[in-house]
Order: C-alpha cells, then structure tokens, then sequence
C-alpha cells in the first residue's frame, strides 16, 4: 500500500463573477492569488488559486468563475463546507471584519471542542473558520489581515451524504481514520497539519446538491508522485474508476467519483507553483501551461478584464 495521505492538497469550487470573488479571497480573506490561469478542460474560463504566500499545498483554495453560472443548491453527493484553520484567539477579529465587511456570517459556536464560525461568500458557497491552539505559523502573504490572525490554510473539508460507509472506508484507507461522532457527524482525520479533518454529514432524506455558482467541483488530496499510480491501482481494486493521470503543469492529478458521488482529486504536492513564476510575482499575470501557449492570443480575448 502506497504512504498515508497527510491532508488536502487543494479544494476547487465553481464561481461567477471573477472580479467579485478576488476581491473576497483577497481583500477580505487575506489570501493571496498565486495563480492566474484557465481552466485546462474549457479555457474561456479562468482558474484562480489563491492561498498563503507560495501556495503551498493545504493552504489552495481554487476557482473556476463562470460569469453566467446559475447558482448551485448544496446537498449530498458534495462537499458542503470548506473549513479554514485560524489560530486560537482569533474568533472576535474575524467576527468583526466579517460584519463590516457584510459577509453573511452566522454566530460562532463549538464543534468536537472547537470554535467555529460559518459564513459564505458572495455565491453562497459555505465556509467556516476554526479556530484551533496548534494551528502552524504557516507562511501568511502580507496582505490585510494581520500575521497573528491569518488564515493558516485548510482545516478540513464536510462531506454531505445519504450513507457514510463506503467513503468512510475509503477514508480509513487514505489514512483518515474515525476519531470522533456527533449524532450525523462523523469526523475523520489523518496525521497532516493542514487539511486533516473530514466530516462525514449523513442524512439519507437530505436532498441531492447540484452542481454550480456556490458549490464545490471537488477536493484534492496531497500525494507523491511515487505513491500516485499506486493510489490509482489501489482505487481500480475497490471498484472505483479513476482518470489516468494527468499532468496540470503545477501537480499531476487522478480524479475519482466516490461512491457517495463526491469527486476525489489525487494531486501531488510538486512541483508546485513557483515552477514557472518566482514567488515574488505570483498571480501578477495570466499563465498557461507550454501545451495552451500557441493559444494565448485567442484564450486571453475570450477572457473578462480582472485587476
């Protein structure tokens, strides 16, 4: 069996407005757009990755923003929360920046010991910030929000589904083991420091979500690239049918419909952002992998104007 998975590697969600959901990632999250791109399967959309100061694995949160998407309704067979980790201490400031920024937040409250506060961004896709004493320093980009209140990365991802078994053992086998329930709730966790919780939300009347503005199209897991085939053939042999493997430029991917219908993303944690941009100027200009440059002219007319 190839190594435990450590965490998430990164989480891509379906937007609209691209201008509209930079200014929220950015200005009132305080992350930082490491990656200007396109999607690679429909390049008249872009792909937007933002996270701490390199993009580090743990720490992506993407999007591809289509301006005419129709909102999507949230419900089993997907990702219904992306969790954020914040260190401890930090609630009261992000109550306040959240409120003046008139971001739709509900009150915090406690979760398996921990704080946490839920809100959405501007198309509705679920969110939350928990806030945690061993959250790492991370590396926080310089930006609006102070260091010592930073988003640090991921905490972890909440699967809606009808019955949480066969992910659930699936989990187990990507290092994820049960650590905890809370009636419908039940927690899963690996041994990363980023990305190392995921919440199974069973509720077999709950309805089926469907795809678009406000939804998540999939979460990533952190693997190696010597342990990705492996994952592959470890997926074949449960019954699953996964992708071959393919290259998008900054990690190679396999993806996989889980049982409970949520796409999974094998991603390996290199080579990473910085392969083709220094750190320093990271997100500044739109970039395409070598296979899409004969293509700039075109894909960069069919794109909105972004800042």
């Amino acid at each position: 069996m190839p190594d435990d998975i450590p965490g998430i590697h990164h989480v891509t969600a379906i937007g609209s407005d691209p201008s509209r959901n930079l200014s929220f990632y950015t200005r009132t999250l305080g992350l930082r757009l490491v990656k200007r791109s396109v999607n690679q399967d429909d390049v008249s959309v872009y792909h937007l990755f933002y996270g701490d100061r390199g993009g580090s694995p743990g720490t992506s949160m993407t999007f591809f923003p289509y301006p005419s998407a129709r909102p999507g309704q949230v419900g089993t067979g997907q990702v219904s929360a992306v969790a954020f980790l914040i260190p401890e201490g930090s609630v009261d400031y992000w109550v306040d920046r959240l409120a003046d920024a008139d971001v739709d937040a509900a009150d915090p409250f406690e979760r398996f010991g921990d704080t946490v506060l839920p809100f959405r961004d501007p198309d509705g896709l679920p969110l939350e910030l928990v806030a945690r004493a061993d959250a790492p320093d991370g590396d926080p980009p310089d930006g609006p929000v102070p260091e010592r209140r930073a988003i640090r990365g991921f905490f972890g991802v909440t699967l809606s589904l009808t019955s949480a078994e066969p992910t659930a053992n699936l989990l187990e086998t990507m290092g994820f083991g049960e650590t905890d329930r809370e009636r419908d709730r039940h927690r899963h966790e690996s041994d990363g420091d980023l990305g190392y919780v995921v919440d199974i939300l069973e509720d077999p009347q709950a309805p089926r979500g469907r795809p678009g503005a406000g939804t998540v199209h999939h979460v990533a897991f952190q693997v190696t690239e010597s342990d990705q085939a492996e994952w592959r053939d470890a997926l074949i042999e449960r019954g699953i049918r996964p992708t071959e493997i393919i290259d998008r430029k900054w990690f190679k991917s396999v993806y996989a419909r889980t049982d409970g219908g949520v796409l999974f993303e094998f991603a390996t944690k290199s080579p990473g952002y910085t392969v083709d941009e220094d750190i320093d100027e990271l997100g500044e200009r739109l970039v395409l992998p070598e296979w899409l440059e004969g293509r700039r002219d075109e894909i960069e007319a069919g794109l909105p104007d972004l800042p």
